[in-house]
């Protein structure tokens, strides 16, 4: 397994043609009606928006690692929760970090999002088409969200395990030098007590 993980994150385009192939595949099970191909080729240019996103997001998460390969041990590191020892390892993992916890600060309402938008696509098929696309588009809602918020508090767990264990608190939470508020190690001044 770790094999394709990493022949996946070394090759980004094969995530993205496996993710065309796969929504085509979906489409051809749920409305089986013309050829494959057509069906792969309406995919793809649907794909298109998307597929330049995930791009943009990648080049930047290369730059930050300084090469592929670079960001692929990151993310083995990452997925394993092995620290780098070196001093320029480590930096490059803790922008990492930053930049994907910077991503997710709107998870919740990303996913309350997909929720209502899957929930309300299976609602309308079932008024518009028959029995095979509902049960269909209901059965990929249920798989999706369900494994969706699974995924993502797993990311975010390795992302603020990673965090801490670089020596510092997780991003948006303050710390004493910065949130006003006194190390916990240390006490709190109050009023000078009188003596009789």
């Amino acid at each position: 397994m770790e094999r394709v993980h990493v022949f996946l994150a070394r090759h980004f385009w094969v995530q993205l043609l496996l993710g065309v192939v796969a929504g085509a595949v979906l489409v051809q099970l749920l409305y089986p009606q013309g050829s494959f191909g057509a069906v792969l080729v309406r995919t793809a240019v649907m794909s298109v928006g998307g597929g330049c996103v995930a791009l943009v997001l990648r080049r930047r998460e290369r730059r930050t690692a300084g090469t592929t390969d670079g960001l692929v041990s990151l993310d083995r590191r990452l997925r394993t929760g092995d620290v780098p020892s070196d001093p320029g390892e480590r930096q490059a993992m803790r922008r990492l970090v930053d930049q994907r916890l910077h991503r997710t600060r709107h998870r919740k309402a990303a996913l309350a999002f997909l929720t209502v938008l899957f929930v309300g696509t299976t609602v309308l098929t079932a008024f518009t088409a028959g029995p095979r696309q509902t049960i269909g588009l209901a059965t990929v809602t249920v798989v999706f969200l369900s494994w969706m918020p699974y995924v993502s508090s797993l990311q975010i767990r390795r992302l603020h395990t990673m965090d801490a264990a670089l020596g510092r608190a997780p991003s948006g939470i303050g710390s004493p030098a910065t949130d006003g508020t006194p190390p916990a190690h240390e006490p709190v001044a109050g009023p000078p007590h009188r003596t009789s």
